[in-house]
Formats: C-alpha cells, sequence, structure tokens
C-alpha cells in the first residue's frame, strides 16, 4: 500500500498533461507544436517527482515502460491524436520514453540525479527551445533535415545551464562550472543532430552519462 499514492500522484499528473494538450488540440488545431511540446515539457517534471516520493525502481520501471508501449501503440493508431500531431516525420515521442525507461533502469537506484538532470533538460531545453525558435525569426540552418536556428539553440544552451545549475545546486553536488558547460555543450550539440526526433534519446542518455561519470571522477 505504501506505493498506492505516489502512484496516483503519478497518474494525476500524466493525466493532467494529457488533458490540457486534449485541451490545446480542440481549441487551438492550428497550434500542432505546441499541443505536442505540453506533454514533452510536461512529462518531465515526473521523474523529479517520483523521486521525491520515493518510489522504487522497480515500480517507476514498471510505469515507464507502460507508458513506453502506450507511446508506441498511439504512433500506430493514433488514439490520442494530440500527442503525434505534428507535420514532420518523427519518432520523438517512442524515443522520449526508451531514454527515460533506460534511465530509469541504468540510474535511479544509484544516481537518481543523473535521472532527473537528463530527463529535465530534454523536457525544458529542448521542449521550450523548439517554441522559442518558431517563433522569434532568426538565422537559421538545415541539419539532417531538421530547420535549427540561432534563437532555438542558443535558448537550449541557456536553459539547459539553468536547470544544470539549479540541479546541482539543489541536490548538494559538486559539479563544477565547467562541468555544467561541457553538458550543456553536448546537450546543445546532440540536439543539433536529432533527425526524426531521435534526439529525445541521445540528448536524456548523453547528459545523464556525462553528469555521472564528472560526478565521480
Amino acid at each position: 500500500m505504501s506505493n498506492i499514492y505516489p502512484l496516483l500522484i503519478i497518474l494525476g499528473w500524466l493525466f493532467l498533461i494529457l488533458s490540457t494538450s486534449f485541451l490545446c488540440n480542440k481549441f487551438f488545431p492550428n497550434e500542432k507544436e505546441l499541443t505536442r511540446k505540453i506533454v514533452h515539457i510536461g512529462s518531465g517534471p515526473i521523474i523529479p517527482i517520483a523521486s521525491w516520493l520515493n518510489i522504487s525502481r522497480n515500480l517507476a520501471l514498471v510505469v515507464a515502460c507502460i507508458v513506453t508501449a502506450t507511446l508506441i501503440i498511439n504512433y500506430r493508431l493514433k488514439l490520442i491524436k494530440s500527442i503525434e500531431n505534428v507535420d514532420r516525420k518523427s519518432f520523438g515521442t517512442i524515443a522520449y520514453g526508451i531514454s527515460i525507461t533506460s534511465l530509469i533502469f541504468i540510474f535511479w537506484s544509484n544516481n537518481p540525479s543523473a535521472v532527473i538532470a537528463g530527463v529535465l533538460v530534454m523536457a525544458f531545453g529542448d521542449g521550450l527551445a523548439g517554441l522559442i525558435g518558431r517563433k522569434i525569426n532568426s538565422i537559421h540552418w538545415i541539419i539532417f533535415g531538421q530547420r535549427k536556428s540561432v534563437v532555438g539553440t542558443l535558448s537550449m544552451s541557456l536553459i539547459t545551464i539553468l536547470v544544470l545549475s539549479s540541479i546541482n545546486h539543489i541536490t548538494g553536488g559538486h559539479l563544477a562550472v565547467v562541468d555544467l558547460l561541457v553538458i550543456t555543450s553536448l546537450a546543445t550539440i546532440l540536439e543539433q543532430i536529432g533527425p526524426f526526433g531521435i534526439d529525445n534519446l541521445t540528448v536524456p542518455i548523453g547528459v545523464a552519462i556525462s553528469w555521472e561519470w564528472l560526478l565521480t571522477n
């Protein structure tokens, strides 16, 4: 019974995010990217919430696997259209689920801060950079068929360093500024070369691994 209430909180948060995305899609049908980013950004805080609630690794893995399986089914059947309602071919939502599941499996027991760092950089850094980059015109370029811009890239870097600095402070980590800049640079580079949404896999895993390595060396 000890896991019931934390699990209900997590499921309640997921329901809130999906409901918000659904309503956004209903009332703002032309904002396809926004409805998808609501899920992308909103899903990130689930990880620090789960850590704060002391959810066990096994339970976190079960929930992550179920969510990932649901995302794969939804990608095929479009049961919840707002999640995949995007004007380009992308496996981003599936990659997001796989990356979270992988990070929980590898780091949850020994270094949950690595999971939190990887997921929140992806959620806030990449998520907000995508929205800001589309709204503000600036010099842009194409990498592997993906449009990138100066504003979007700067947003990714600035938000990432803020996220990492906050986690480092809150968790009592001893990463130096140069360490945080190294991880930020890596995350920004991986975000640039993420065709078909695979940056949702490479960025969280790259950030988490570099966070763990720099923290323990």
